[in-house]
C-alpha cells in the first residue's frame, strides 16, 4: 500500500477526492470547534450559550445523515438510513431511535 492510497481510500469510497472530502470534514470540524468552545464557556457560565453547542450538533448530525443518503456506500455504512426504502427513495420511513 502506498502513501497516496492511505490519504485517498476513504475518501474514494465515498465518491469523492481528497480535496472535496478535506473540504467535507472540515466544513464539520469547524462548527465542531465552535460548539466546544461554546460548551466549555457555558460549563462556566451556565447562563451564556443554552443552547448552541446541541443545536450546532443536531445541525451537522442532520448534515452528515443526508449525505450518507447521497453517499455512493452509504447503504454500507449507514444501512439505518435505508430502511424500508425502495429504489433509492429519499425520504425515511423506519422511525429513528433517539440517543438516550
Amino acid at each position: 500500500m502506498g502513501l497516496r492510497h492511505l490519504f485517498t481510500e476513504h475518501p474514494s469510497s465515498l465518491g469523492e477526492s481528497y480535496t472535496q472530502h478535506m473540504r467535507a470534514s472540515l466544513s464539520y470540524a469547524v462548527p465542531l470547534l465552535g460548539a466546544a468552545l461554546a460548551a466549555f464557556i457555558h460549563a462556566g457560565f451556565p447562563f451564556l450559550f443554552r443552547t448552541t453547542a446541541s443545536a450546532s450538533v443536531k445541525r451537522l448530525h442532520d448534515r452528515m445523515a443526508r449525505r450518507c443518503v447521497a453517499c455512493p456506500s452509504g447503504r454500507l455504512h449507514r444501512p439505518d438510513l435505508f430502511v424500508g426504502k425502495v429504489d433509492g427513495a429519499a425520504a425515511e420511513t423506519a422511525p429513528r431511535k433517539r440517543a438516550a
